[in-house]
């Protein structure tokens, strides 16, 4: 397994967050993260990224133990986060902020050939290489924020909320570039509001209640459990008859 977490607590002082938590997620794979408020979800990927540290259980990448690593420690070993509300430097230019996602690399001749490719393949954000990032709109926030993430040339995206805050046509266009990153061999593990979109990219999800793993499976199967499309997909089943 690429990602996997072993028994997993985590706290904030006296409160108890992530509850004797497991996951396992393969190298190729597109895995949701699932849940309401205060369910764990955020802090599942602050854990990934080593902002929280566990109070017990490991976080494992790649076969390594990384639950004490630094955060810089572990983009260099391939795991790049997408965070909630974007995070890019409103007041440097889109290309300041592709660069500072290429922070940890010396290949300045592949980094410039990433970046050529990655232009190609997001030509709205090729367009406003030269536009401060705060003057962006949202959905143009999202790209930049995701190529800057690919920038690191990650083996593991962890994705908190991309879909917040935009418009129903950029969200199609976030779910697109997560089904295309993913095709181009980058994992992907989401944590996402829009069930119905992460459950039609994702190969598996999770859902979390209360700090704790309460179901996972097959997004299709997910999709077409009824407490599942009643609870996330806003769809109440009503009795026949």
């Amino acid at each position: 397994m690429l990602l996997e977490f072993h028994d997993v607590d985590t706290h904030y002082g006296d409160l108890h967050v992530l509850k004797r938590v497991n996951y396992a997620i393969a190298a190729g794979e597109i895995v949701a993260l699932l849940g309401g408020n205060a369910s764990g979800k955020s802090t599942t990927m602050k854990t990934i990224m080593g902002v929280v540290r566990p109070t017990r259980g490991a976080v494992r990448f790649d076969g390594c133990d990384i639950t004490r690593l630094p955060t810089a420690a572990r983009v260099r070993l391939g795991i790049a986060p997408v965070l909630e509300g974007r995070r890019l430097f409103p007041r440097m230019t889109v290309a300041e902020n592709l660069a500072m996602g290429a922070y940890t690399r010396r290949d300045r001749a592949g980094v410039e050939a990433d970046l050529v490719r990655l232009f190609d393949l997001f030509p709205r954000v090729a367009e406003r290489r030269d536009q401060l990032a705060g003057t962006l709109s949202g959905g143009e926030q999202q790209m930049v924020a995701i190529v800057r993430a690919l920038m690191s040339r990650p083996r593991l995206i962890c994705m908190d909320e991309p879909s917040m805050g935009l418009s129903p046509l950029f969200v199609e266009r976030v779910f697109d570039t997560i089904a295309a990153i993913n095709r181009d061999g980058v994992t992907v593990f989401m944590v996402e509001q829009n069930a119905n979109m992460a459950l039609s990219v994702a190969h598996r999800a999770y859902v979390l209640q209360t700090g704790r793993v309460v179901m996972e499976g097959r997004a299709e199967d997910l999709r077409a459990d009824p407490a599942i499309r009643e609870a996330y997909l806003g769809e109440l089943q009503v009795p026949a008859g």
